[in-house]
């Protein structure tokens, strides 16, 4: 067993698995304390490297593409400091850095560990059910269904349209850039149906507009990730597009619900009327309402 405890988190490699669990000291950033433990098995690994620096040092463990759903989901664009597959090495055990990175080194040659691209996720995306509240409100994943409740700092097109509830049959992607603190992000989750709107992330209902506290927004990758976790893997996409979506039979809307729907839709006609929607805004949103009725 090849282990190394830092205030950052612990890495320790058993010869099959590098296992990461993040550190409880304050300066571990939140999205590390939330993510929790990971179990990388090694045929996901690609490569480790040590970078030592004058007052400490940064492990960073390379995975195969398509190994993570995390990685797949954040599309590189996770902030260094919440990378899970960094390490931060005081200078002084700068020694058993580089050994733990010899072993996981030397395993790989052994065990002939592919270089190629995965065809399938090996490392386990977070548990569900998983939830997260943004500046945009609050999102949530059952491992079915996302479900996304509006705050009341939400645009008013979206608050029209209600909560927003999407099934996983209907997701093709979910596209997500953090909020950087000087410029806003999304999570937008791509069905069917939209992959091809324009609509800005603070208009679209199937978008949370992330604008708030970068550290709690950044959460959302979390949900993103189960959500990526659960569909086709990239390597077989191709071949899912082309399958004919299952069809369920149309349910009439209940009694009760008529006048929610009724009500609504003159919401948006009064928005659309006065010039806040246009025309493309106005017909997107009026199909979001009518097909969550």
């Amino acid at each position: 067993m090849a282990e190394i405890i830092q205030r950052d988190g612990t890495w320790a490699f058993d010869g099959r698995t590098v296992r990461i669990t993040p550190g409880l000291h304050r300066s571990v950033p939140l999205f590390r304390q939330t993510y929790g433990e990971v179990a990388v098995p090694l045929e996901a690994v690609s490569g480790i490297v040590y970078e030592p620096e004058r007052k400490r040092g940064r492990l960073r463990l390379r995975l195969r593409e398509g190994a993570d759903p995390l990685l797949q989901a954040t599309g590189g664009r996770l902030p260094d400091s919440a990378d899970p597959y960094r390490l931060t090495v005081d200078i002084d055990r700068s020694g058993v850095a580089e050994y733990i990175a010899e072993e996981i080194r030397h395993a790989l040659l052994l065990d002939q560990v592919p270089k190629e691209p995965a065809k399938a996720y090996l490392v386990p995306g977070p548990p569900v059910p998983v939830s997260v509240r943004s500046s945009d409100g609050m999102v949530s994943f059952d491992g079915t269904r996302v479900r996304i409740d509006w705050a009341d700092t939400s645009d008013r097109v979206k608050r029209a349209t209600g909560p927003r509830i999407i099934s996983i049959h209907d997701l093709v992607q979910v596209d997500w850039l953090p909020n950087s603190g000087h410029e806003d992000g999304f999570t937008r989750f791509v069905t069917r149906e939209t992959v091809f709107s324009k609509l800005p992330p603070e208009k679209d209902p199937y978008a949370l507009d992330l604008w708030g506290s970068a550290r709690r927004d950044l959460l959302t990758a979390l949900v993103a990730t189960a959500v990526t976790a659960r569909l086709p893997h990239p390597s077989t996409r191709a071949v899912g597009c082309a399958e004919r979506p299952r069809l369920t039979p149309a349910v009439p809307p209940q009694s009760d619900h008529h006048d929610v729907l009724l009500r609504r839709l003159r919401e948006l006609g009064e928005l659309h009327r006065e010039g806040v929607l246009t025309d493309e805004e106005f017909a997107t949103t009026k199909a979001a309402v009518l097909r969550s009725f």
